[in-house]
């Protein structure tokens, strides 16, 4: 996976985002395995303890499990994913409206564009 990162917010929350990402859209498959968070630092360019505070916070989440001596997997939790998966679309479509709003369009407007796009 490609990583960029701006300066809008700390790198370990753009990582959490980008794990979200690849959980919710079924990249990272429930119960499957992580890599070392050394190698996941390496792939991302970025400091090993940015990336193991990434993954901490996707604990805390319960994102992603750790087992002892395993290493770190995806949760399994699929009902957990489902709920991740929804409210990152609320997050999406809100600041997508606030943006229309922004822009003078009314509600019925944008309704009106996304249903013609469909057609």
């Amino acid at each position: 996976m490609e990583y960029t990162f701006t300066s809008e917010k700390p790198i370990y929350l753009q990582l959490m985002d980008c794990f979200k990402i690849r959980i919710v859209s079924g990249e990272l498959k429930p119960g499957s395995k992580l890599n070392s968070v050394r190698d996941l630092a390496m792939e991302a360019k970025v400091n090993p303890n940015t990336m193991q505070r990434a993954l901490a916070e996707l604990e805390r989440l319960e994102l992603v499990r750790p087992e002892r001596t395993a290493g770190r997997f995806i949760t399994d939790d699929v009902e957990k994913i489902a709920a991740l998966r929804k409210e990152l679309f609320d997050e999406e479509v809100s600041v997508f409206m606030q943006k229309m709003m922004a822009l003078g369009f009314t509600k019925s407007e944008v309704v009106k564009a996304v249903k013609a796009l469909e057609e």
